[in-house]
């Protein structure tokens, strides 16, 4: 199905070439003054330039063009040359019992899919997750499902960074707190002596040690290492032996992981955020030798102050960028290397068409870095990796998010803290009151997440925003608990209608604030097609809103259940509609309304 816009600007395109003129000269926006008119087209201006004629003359033609379509009924020309556009109701009536009927409730789907990779979230072993993993959750995950409704085969991958010296580190600190446990590793390295019992006892040992006891010491460990030569040392001689799979720190390490990955998966589902894949940094450490030395092999590999890089400057560059250090001159493998041999994974492994990477917009010049390593490496074509950057959440100071000693908030806390002001304003607003305990508890956690989500979507994701808790879990404004609350709102009219039989018809326009819903219901595939093309999921959410927005206002105008016959039906099938289309959109958001409230 083709929408109003659309179709308009086709009929438009036409009418232009019809004169001569350029097609793209036709295209068609929403109105400025909706008092006025549905759609405008402003290409009148720039014709008459380029054809070095009056615009209102040229405006004039186009009308005379458009006279007799069906879908118009009146074209009229404003100021200098203006076109505005009215739909005729018989096809604003048409267009929405078609979205009515359609399952995706209006919107198309892409003619090419293709095979994309989202890379978002970003944990770490050992770390739990704090507010700078919070955006990157959000918006990846809500790519991924705009990706995929959209048609495009897509896989969501966490990349777990779980490789390096932090995890030198952290076997050290973790063996200096636990002797019992360091020598059953020591014994584990020498496999050829290992015993079942030692096995079982390395076993019971490990699992004592949980994500909070590996959070409490990698940061003791890092400060000491930054001060103490011998135990950095000691830390980087551990890397090594556990990069070549030295069997007691390996399993140690392989312990770490699991503890990590659970937690995480955790806390992630809490945020309505879930992946496809839990690749890490490991995965990839086999490929790099034999990646350095096809490199080398292909003269892409320079000698520099005893490092080996890859000059990715080019000619006309407008900044200046650094080459990608590959080999360090001590003969290890470097950030950007695994970066490289990622690239270089996912081509072997999933052939992606499109690989979309949501992180921080600070690592814009290390990932353009990559990019440009990989196309000249020939593990990916110019323009199939993307940095969907973006800035920093803050709090009502201006400055990054911390807890009140300043520390980073760990980013369960945080949901905690928004969970208990949901189930704040829940009781203030009188909202939840008749739900069944573990009913009101599965409501305050939807419109936490809704707080926390529609805060961060609503924003364009290369700005950056003020989180403001009080504020963003409010049901009144521009909150996510104010989109979830019109759903259950909807949701309880149908109910009524339900419970006294009615059913829904055919819609008919019979007021204006029916003509204001429709044409926002028709908005639908716009709002999404152009999210989709600029990784901005913004323009859904304020999609959503004004959707909540213009039912209010529609339910206000146009009683439905009072309404008798014809007109009572058509309104019931615009609610059931609406309802279809929020929540679908909220969906793609990454959040839920419940049915009650």
């Amino acid at each position: 199905m083709t929408d109003l816009k659309h179709r308009l600007g086709d009929a438009l395109a036409a009418a232009f070439v019809a004169l001569d003129l350029p097609p793209e000269l036709g295209r068609v926006t929403p109105s400025d003054r909706p008092d006025l008119a549905d759609f405008q087209c402003n290409g009148a201006l720039p014709a008459a330039k380029k054809a070095g004629r009056n615009p209102r003359d040229i405006a004039t033609q186009i009308a005379e063009g458009l006279a007799g379509n069906p879908d118009l009924a009146s074209v009229e020309i404003a100021g200098p040359g203006f076109i505005n556009l009215r739909i005729s109701d018989a096809r604003l009536a048409q267009r929405a019992n078609e979205i009515a009927t359609d399952p995706r409730v209006g919107a198309d789907q892409v003619e090419a899919p293709r095979r994309v990779l989202i890379d978002y979230g970003g944990p770490n072993v050992a770390k739990p997750m704090h507010v700078g993993h919070l955006r990157s959750s959000i918006l990846g995950e809500s790519l991924k499902r705009i990706f995929r409704f959209r048609g495009d085969e897509v896989v969501g991958d966490a990349h777990f960074g779980d490789w390096g010296y932090q995890m030198g580190l952290l076997i050290g600190a973790v063996l200096d707190e636990n002797p019992g446990l360091s020598g059953l590793v020591e014994r584990l390295n020498s496999p050829e002596t290992e015993t079942v019992t030692e096995g079982e006892a390395f076993k019971a040992q490990a699992d004592t040690i949980t994500l909070a006891d590996l959070d409490r010491l990698y940061p003791a460990a890092a400060a000491r290492g930054k001060e103490d030569a011998d135990y950095r040392d000691r830390a980087r001689r551990l890397t090594v032996e556990l990069q070549a799979k030295r069997p007691g720190y390996y399993r140690l390490w392989q312990h770490f992981a699991r503890v990590t990955q659970v937690a995480l998966a955790r806390d992630f589902h809490a945020l309505g955020v879930d992946f496809d894949l839990w690749r890490g940094e490991s995965d990839v450490d086999g490929l790099i030798p034999d990646m350095v030395h096809d490199l080398d092999q292909r003269a892409l590999l320079m000698d520099d102050q005893g490092a080996r890089i890859i000059r990715v400057a080019r000619q006309g560059d407008k900044r200046e960028l650094p080459p990608l250090l590959v080999v360090s001159s001590a003969g290890s493998a470097m950030y950007g290397t695994t970066d490289l041999a990622t690239v270089l994974d996912r081509k072997q492994t999933f052939g992606p068409d499109l690989v979309l990477y949501a992180v921080d917009q600070r690592q814009a010049d290390h990932f353009e870095v990559v990019f440009r390593a990989a196309v000249l490496a020939g593990y990916a074509v110019e323009g199939s990796l993307e940095h969907i950057g973006f800035g920093t959440m803050n709090g009502t100071d201006g400055k990054p998010f911390k807890t009140r000693e300043g520390g980073v908030l760990k980013l369960n806390d945080l949901i905690e803290m928004t969970r208990t002001k949901a189930r704040e304003r829940l009781t203030e607003a009188g909202l939840g009151s008749e739900l069944a305990p573990e009913a009101f508890e599965q409501t305050a956690s939807q419109v936490a997440v809704a707080a926390l989500k529609f805060a961060d979507l609503s924003n364009y994701r290369g700005t950056s925003y003020v989180f403001d808790l009080d504020r963003f879990s409010s049901f009144e404004g521009k909150t996510g608990p104010y989109l979830l609350y019109q759903a259950v709102r909807v949701k309880s009219v149908l109910r009524r209608a339900t419970d006294q039989g009615l059913q829904a018809g055919p819609i008919q326009l019979t007021d204006p604030a029916e003509r204001e819903l429709i044409l926002l219901l028709d908005a639908f595939d716009s709002a999404l097609s152009e999210a989709y093309d600029k990784r901005a999921p913004n323009l859904l959410a304020e999609h959503a809103y004004k959707l909540a927005q213009t039912f209010s206002r529609f339910y206000a105008a146009c009683p439905i259940l009072p309404a008798e016959g014809a007109v009572r039906a058509s309104r019931l099938t615009l609610a059931q509609t609406t309802l279809k289309q929020l929540e679908l959109a909220l969906d793609l958001l990454g959040m839920h309304a419940p049915d009650r409230m």
